[in-house]
């Protein structure tokens, strides 16, 4: 089975699941098929699909995140003993466990094709993904609450885990208690990871993009709360990871 016919197959799995799709047509155009796959695995609910669907989508997630390119961490080079910059897709990168910005419900984001990194994790992880958080949040009764952490399995990606937190939303002016549960959140993900014995860990830029943290101070608190837990914890290597330029003009001028 070659690439169109996985994803042909996939999308139309997807669409057999709900009646109102019975009238949409799949695209003849590569990105077109992606951007329908994506949108009805974002849209859709969490809970269990065949072991042929697991199978095809698999295999299908693994080609599109290989035809991106996969970048290992242990290949870039250290702008601090054991911190790392780096600018690019988080979902290439072959690392301990990457760090995704959840929302509170932590089932990924519903909205279709959205740009948070949120949706482009659990999208190229794939649909057992959000299986899973359903079942945490299950288990936990209640939603992830602002400055914790939870690991999970990463799946299709090529990094062991994912480490998923909800960030401070900042509506309106910021406030100490904004700062304080961000600074959490890099802590608990770190002791996830140590908890874990992850040895590598990426962090993207939590609460900056849809929760309105200002970046500059987001990115002052992740350098101090990272440096500080490294101090008193040798085993651990930790990648910023960073998509926007200004983010990483930010991020370059705090670490070097």
């Amino acid at each position: 089975m070659n690439t169109t016919e996985k994803s042909n197959y996939l999308i139309k799995y997807l669409l057999s699941e709900d009646t109102e799709y019975k009238n949409i047509a799949i695209p003849d155009r590569t990105e077109e098929r992606f951007r329908l796959f994506r949108g009805l695995v974002n849209v859709r609910a969490p809970k269990p699909v065949s072991e042929d669907f697991l199978k095809i989508q698999n295999d299908f997630l693994r080609e599109m995140t290989a035809e991106k390119g996969i970048v290992d961490y242990k290949n870039l080079t250290p702008v601090k003993p054991r911190i790392y910059l780096w600018q690019g897709d988080i979902t290439t990168l072959k690392c301990g466990a990457i760090v995704n910005a959840a929302n509170s419900g932590m089932l990924g984001c519903f909205c279709q094709c959205h740009g948070c990194i949120d949706n482009a994790i659990h999208t190229f992880s794939g649909v057992q993904l959000r299986l899973e958080c359903a079942k945490i949040i299950q288990k936990q009764g209640y939603e992830e609450p602002v400055g914790r952490a939870k690991i999970t399995s990463a799946y299709n990606l090529p990094c062991d885990k994912i480490i998923h937190t909800v960030g401070p939303y900042v509506g309106g002016k910021l406030t100490k208690e904004h700062c304080e549960q961000l600074e959490s959140c890099y802590n608990e993900c770190l002791k996830t990871a140590h908890k874990n014995r992850i040895s590598s860990i990426a962090f993207c830029c939590i609460s900056t993009g849809e929760f309105h943290f200002p970046n500059e101070k987001a990115a002052e608190i992740a350098v101090k709360t990272v440096s500080e837990f490294l101090k008193d914890n040798q085993s651990i290597e930790v990648i910023f990871n960073v998509f926007k330029d200004d983010d990483y003009t930010i991020y370059k001028r705090l670490l070097c």
